[in-house]
């Protein structure tokens, strides 16, 4: 990996810190390959090059299907997202651009039809943990390298 700053070495704790939440989000009770779903969907709505490839490839290891992958960007379309993946891709997708579709009522009710409080604020975290990551990738010019 390419980058501006080697951001681990000069804001160790930062990273630390960071690196808990990650954990963290390993550790919920959502789906595994949701989760990458959800990764990769934000990554590719926030334009994170970066992202798309590690996400990429770890929905591949949680056993996605290239149908899931090639779909993702058109989730609400197709009928290969189940209506709990759909919904919980639907909030990614709101919390992602908050500031244009926010979150409101009915989302939030709709999202809490699958998913417990705990659940919510599990994906909430998810989706938070993954635009923090986006955010420092790209505003630290991370490249892919082969």
């Amino acid at each position: 990996m390419d980058n501006r700053i080697n951001y681990f070495k000069v804001a160790p704790k930062a990273l630390e810190n960071m690196l808990e939440m990650e954990k963290y989000t390993k550790k919920t009770g959502i789906d595994k390959l949701l989760i990458e779903l959800i990764k990769l969907r934000v990554s590719q709505i926030n334009g994170c090059s970066y992202c798309i490839n590690m996400h990429t490839k770890a929905a591949r290891k949680r056993k996605a299907t290239d149908e899931q992958i090639a779909q993702l960007q058109t989730w609400g379309e197709t009928d290969i997202f189940s209506p709990q993946e759909k919904v919980a891709l639907e909030l990614a997708e709101h919390v992602t651009l908050i500031s244009e579709k926010r979150v409101d009522d009915e989302l939030y009710q709709r999202v809490r039809e699958h998913y417990d409080e705990k659940e919510y604020v599990d994906l909430i975290v998810i989706i938070n943990q993954i635009n923090m990551w986006n955010r420092l990738a790209i505003s630290m010019g991370n490249t892919v390298k082969d």
